[in-house]
């Protein structure tokens, strides 16, 4: 089990950060997060995220025109900002992530099994990547408020990727950096208020 200490990292003492301090994330220690996070467990193995890492004045530069009016600021501000989208093809990978059966013919021209596949298993991923990023003293403010339409032409134009909840019109972005200003937990729901019946789906009683 982990301790009190890693359970704060990952969990308890962590919050969702806004301000940066000034100071470069290396690019070593994003790639140690994406080698944690890719060891959680996918549908078939099935690994459709995919990250767009935004650090470069250039790179900056072409993110702002696609951002809510209330983002810009803290967007240009942090170290690095991720992209989190999904692959659409993401079967085309399957003889080699799950090659003990025929995995590619249970999407292949199914467009609904892809686009729900690519968006519950990307989203699951980017929950694992924010963890590793935790882990590893990286703190991480997951944002909505941009253009996706726009955001996917300027970023992924030619390519079967897709801004991450692309139907909610909306997508994880991450911005990095270590603690500047510890922000104030905000309210949470309760196993009782989210299990609604306040039984699991074995019908078990939880003993509220």
């Amino acid at each position: 089990m982990l301790d009190s200490t890693a359970l704060d990292l990952l969990f308890l003492g962590a919050r969702t950060h806004t301000q940066w301090l000034d100071r470069d994330v290396d690019t070593a220690r994003l790639k140690q997060a994406w080698d944690l996070a890719v060891m959680g467990p996918t549908s078939a193995n099935c690994e459709p995220m995919r990250i767009s890492f935004v650090k470069s004045p250039d790179a900056k530069a072409r993110l702002k025109p696609c951002l809510a009016a209330g983002n810009v600021d803290k967007t240009m501000a942090a170290p690095v900002t991720a992209i989190i989208a999904h692959d659409m093809e993401f079967y085309e990978k399957l003889p080699d992530l799950f090659p003990h059966t025929d995995a590619r013919s249970w999407f292949a021209g199914k467009d609904d099994a892809i686009k729900t596949t690519a968006f519950r298993n990307g989203s699951l991923q980017a929950g694992y990547f924010i963890l590793a990023l935790r882990g590893l003293g990286l703190d991480c403010g997951p944002m909505s408020g941009f253009d996706n339409a726009k955001l996917d032409t300027e970023f992924f134009a030619n390519t079967p990727v897709k801004s991450n909840f692309l139907t909610l019109k909306t997508v994880i972005k991450l911005l990095f950096d270590l603690y500047q200003r510890i922000t104030i937990l905000g309210p949470l729901l309760d196993l009782r208020t989210v299990t609604g019946h306040h039984t699991f789906s074995t019908g078990a009683s939880i003993g509220f």
